[in-house]
């Protein structure tokens, strides 16, 4: 079984359910008492979170390119960047560490395509929505047409992750608001919703709604799983 390096910590909530999700997967794949082979570099989120507010990117892509050194110094052999939003940075730690990063978009993008989705609503903080590191890749490399929610929903949306679920809390009145965007991008077209933050099915599920979720959290880290027992 392969090594999975997970860069995690952003935030920590999200983070031990990829533990948690990996460890199923591998467990339903080799049976009996299997679980992963992985490592963790869990970094302090409020130090990532101030550089994304300042909009250094640069220093925030440095930290994540020390993370996945780390990972392969601890004989990784493969990167799961546990967050959509630092994927914005993931071209960059697999040129500079020299590891595979397994992408989150890519492989948010290939469950769509299963299921013969061509537009897509995208939910996640303010930077995954907007900037166009993660939009325009399933556009350009999937062919898929992303649509995000309007201004004051966008701004909602990220406002309850960091302040609500990266702290470990959930209201019933955000999972109202955030169905009822959900409802608004399938009125407009959207054939599914990605959940595109890691913290975001801490709130939601497909038991709160009739449009099809796609759990990026999920996802990735069941690929992880796989990829590690497929190429042991």
């Amino acid at each position: 079984m392969q090594t999975i390096g997970l860069i995690g910590g952003m935030s920590w909530e999200s983070t031990a359910q990829y533990y948690r999700l990996i460890n199923q997967r591998v467990g339903e794949r080799l049976g009996g008492l299997h679980s992963a082979r992985l490592v963790l570099y869990s970094v302090d989120f409020a130090e990532i979170e101030d550089l994304q507010q300042k909009g250094d990117w640069t220093r925030a892509t440095a930290l994540m390119v020390d993370a996945g050194q780390r990972l392969k110094a601890a004989e990784a052999d493969f990167i799961v960047i546990c967050t959509n939003t630092m994927h914005r940075m993931a071209d960059e730690v697999e040129q500079q560490v020299a590891l595979p990063v397994l992408h989150i978009a890519d492989t948010t993008a290939r469950a769509i395509a299963e299921e013969g989705i061509g537009v897509v609503g995208l939910l996640g903080t303010r930077y995954t929505m907007e900037q166009d590191f993660y939009r325009g890749r399933l556009q350009t490399r999937h062919g898929l047409r992303v649509l995000v929610p309007e201004a004051e929903d966008r701004t909602f949306v990220h406002e309850v992750i960091y302040e609500e679920l990266c702290r470990g809390i959930t209201r019933d009145e955000s999972r109202r608001r955030y169905l009822d965007i959900i409802d608004d991008l399938s009125r407009r077209g959207a054939g599914g919703v990605i959940l595109g933050c890691t913290e975001i099915g801490l709130l939601i599920g497909s038991e709160d709604t009739d449009a099809m979720l796609f759990d990026t959290t999920t996802i990735h880290a069941q690929t992880a799983a796989d990829r590690a027992v497929d190429l042991r």
